[in-house]
């Protein structure tokens, strides 16, 4: 059976068409994804009146009721943007094509622009596909699990002198767990945390009341039998006990691995979270064709409001 990605229904936009389109026609489909209520015709976002006037020589309207004037990016996440509408969404379909992630290196030269500006448009995304999850939780059977990144410690070169990395006392402090809960055929939502018991409030916080929750043999996951019916699956003797399993969590951190090791080789540290949001939001449209998932990041950053961690990030000014 042919793999989805392989598949022609996993390829509805691309390149191509994007930069064929045009300047005018890639503005339209932004004023679509704004405004896809009232047919991509402006709204004031000040009063909400339907009646504007349009500016062409700066693209911009001016409310016919408060006079206010403002652009289709105005008070969404890529307010105050330089870059042209072409190059907006043609950033947004080289990020979702990548299956595993797309480097802000790369980005820079596919779109020509400063490697700055390519991380912080991948970080603006990032942030407006997380807003999908919040406040979301997961029922049914939930499968939970932790994987630690980052706290690289380097081993010494003089045989005698390496010590045992796996103890605390020989770390850098830096390492960090990131905590799944995972629905079957559901959603997938994450956190990241100093350890796999101070995950645990976290699970409970987004997990119904109900749910089946099935973990390893981590004993940071025996606080949930108080809460949940629980299956566990001791992992040193097999991966599936009596439909018992965490194949799904240990899919996601697959996916994560792979962002760290092949795209980004390093996502540990304060962006770490970000980066395990957009894991899951990944995982969570992987059966959804390429031109879909633009278009649900494209109406994501138009909904989403400015940004108060990447507004004038390089500039200090946040």
């Amino acid at each position: 059976m042919q793999h989805f990605l392989l598949s022609s229904q996993a390829r509805t936009i691309s390149l191509k068409a994007v930069f064929t389109m045009g300047e005018d026609k890639a503005y339209e489909t932004f004023c679509q994804m704004r405004w896809p209520e009232n047919e991509g015709e402006a709204v004031c976002p000040r009063c909400g009146c339907v009646e504007t006037y349009n500016i062409t020589s700066r693209r911009k309207f001016k409310c016919v009721a408060c006079y206010h004037q403002f652009s289709v990016t105005s008070g969404t996440i890529f307010a105050s943007r330089k870059m042209s509408f072409t190059d907006l969404l043609a950033a947004i379909v080289i990020f979702v094509n990548g299956a595993k992630g797309i480097a802000a290196l790369q980005l820079s030269r596919d779109l020509d622009c400063q490697y700055k500006t390519a991380f912080v448009l991948t970080h603006k995304l990032r942030e407006a596909m997380a807003r999908e999850n919040m406040g979301a939780t997961v029922g049914g059977v939930v499968e939970v699990d932790g994987a630690y990144f980052g706290g690289y410690s380097k081993p010494a070169n003089e045989k005698a002198d390496r010590k045992d990395r796996r103890l605390l006392e020989n770390q850098t402090g830096k390492r960090q767990v990131v905590v799944v809960a995972r629905e079957r055929d559901g959603r997938t939502l994450s956190t990241v945390t100093g350890s796999e018991a101070q995950g645990v409030p976290f699970i409970r916080s987004v997990v119904e009341t109900g749910a089946t929750v099935h973990a390893d043999e981590g004993t940071a996951w025996d606080a949930l039998h108080a809460s949940y019916e629980t299956g566990r699956v001791n992992h040193s003797f097999r991966y599936m006990d009596k439909g018992v399993c965490t194949n799904q969590a240990e899919s996601y951190f697959s996916r994560l691995r792979r962002m760290e090791v092949g795209t980004h080789h390093h996502i540990a540290g304060p962006y770490l979270n970000a980066y395990a949001g957009e894991a899951s939001w990944r995982e969570d449209n992987r059966r959804v064709a390429n031109g879909a998932q633009a278009g649900k990041v494209g109406v994501a950053a138009m909904e989403a409001p400015v940004s108060r961690q990447w507004k004038g990030y390089w500039q200090r000014a946040y």
